[in-house]
């Protein structure tokens, strides 16, 4: 089977070759800038740039021949036309985080700055010496301690989303994108930003506020989330019948609802605010793009809401962090089996990846590989990012635990 092949036949539930795996797919299911260049060489491949694509969680944008070492079969395209489906130099500028990454390369240098004690700045994030990625204040969120909850202005999340609607030119320049991938690679390609709903349970304030907010005044929030979706279905409207012969996944939010032990908020409050809109939304995409499948990347403890995600229509869940909550990988594949697909899961990246021994590491994937796996509608990779901290050789003894 090709890649795309594999991709495909296991999202529709029908035997393969081999599980599919992905490395970089998305920006949850990727590497750490700090430890890519280790990764090529415990690979044996000859040094070549470190590309920062997601400069807040330093993400390293991973070369086609680490897909080939890997066994690898998905490629990423973001919505302003990034790609690793082929090269792109032209967009990249050397810069290397006070010499902590050599031959590191971004896209816009010039954006970065350095204060005098070593700390880089970017924006309102910071990433002091030492650390691995950026981060801002409270993880720039709100901290309300006392008094009103603040609420997004409803006029300006109009016109802001009125102001962002995909233009002709944007749409053409992603088409050229997409097409060219579809053309230069046989592995599966799958689009990350334009076809997003724009829902989130921490969103608008963060999870201090937002989930408050939804207890508080539902009525507001059916009402903010029917103007994402009516804005969204004009930017899918215009884009999948451009882009839909030339990509095979599409996002449609990251929305982590689960914490480390339970949900964000109440299922009640998802079946309310949440699943309706997200199901229109999943139709839409269906029928304007019909064999394209429908992504969301949604964190922590969800195993109680399985089954409204499979009712949204959602074709494919990821991370899946199954060992948040109390629950089993087997637990999860039986709620969903047949039903929506799941992407990544192989192990627990909190525990067994950074403390196990490389063979509890494969004992462990081997295990999840054969319980997410059964029946198809899998996609193998680890529940999360590779941090600095992950020793080259766990991930590649990660990824070939299975053939």
């Amino acid at each position: 089977m090709t890649p795309r092949d594999r991709i495909v036949a296991a999202l529709n539930f029908k035997p393969t070759d081999r599980l599919p795996k992905d490395l970089g797919g998305m920006r949850s299911t990727g590497i750490s800038a700090f430890t890519y260049q280790g990764l090529r060489k415990e690979l044996g491949l000859p040094a070549k740039p470190t590309r920062v694509y997601d400069t807040g969680q330093m993400l390293a944008l991973p070369h086609v021949d680490v897909l080939d070492a890997l066994g690898c079969d998905v490629v990423i395209v973001e919505g302003d036309g990034l790609t690793n489906g082929y090269e792109q130099e032209e967009l990249w500028h050397p810069y290397e985080f006070n010499g902590r990454i050599p031959n590191a390369q971004v896209r816009q240098a010039e954006k970065y700055t350095v204060e005098a004690e070593g700390t880089i700045r970017l924006g309102n994030m910071t990433m002091p010496l030492g650390s691995n990625v950026f981060d801002s204040e409270h993880a720039g969120q709100i901290l309300v301690l006392d008094g009103e909850l603040p609420r997004p202005n409803l006029k300006e999340v109009k016109a802001n989303l009125e102001k962002n609607l995909w233009t002709e030119a944007r749409i053409k320049a992603l088409r050229q994108t997409c097409r060219r991938v579809r053309e230069s690679t046989e592995r599966a390609v799958f689009l990350w930003g334009p076809t997003s709903l724009g829902l989130c349970i921490h969103g608008h304030g963060g999870v201090a506020v937002f989930p408050v907010l939804c207890l508080e005044d539902p009525a507001f929030i059916h009402e903010l989330h029917a103007m994402h979706l009516e804005y969204a279905m004009k930017d899918l409207r215009a884009i999948l019948p451009e882009i839909k012969d030339y990509v095979d996944i599409v996002s449609t939010d990251a929305d982590d609802w689960g914490n480390q032990n339970s949900l964000m908020a109440s299922p009640s409050t998802f079946r309310d605010l949440f699943l309706p809109y997200r199901k229109q939304h999943n139709a839409e995409i269906h029928r304007l793009a019909p064999v394209v499948k429908t992504f969301l990347h949604s964190c922590g403890a969800l195993y109680n809401i399985l089954d409204m995600l499979v009712e949204t229509g959602t074709d494919i869940l990821n991370p899946v962090q199954w060992p948040a909550g109390g629950h089993s990988a087997r637990e999860w594949k039986d709620k969903v089996s047949g039903k929506m697909s799941l992407w990544g899961g192989a192990v627990d990246s909190q525990h067994t990846m950074p403390t196990g021994t490389v063979g509890q590491i494969q004992q462990e994937a081997r295990e999840s590989a054969r319980v997410l796996g059964e029946g198809a509608g899998y996609v193998f990779a680890n529940i999360h990012n590779f941090l600095a901290e992950i020793a080259p050789e766990k991930v590649v003894a990660l990824y070939r635990a299975i053939l």
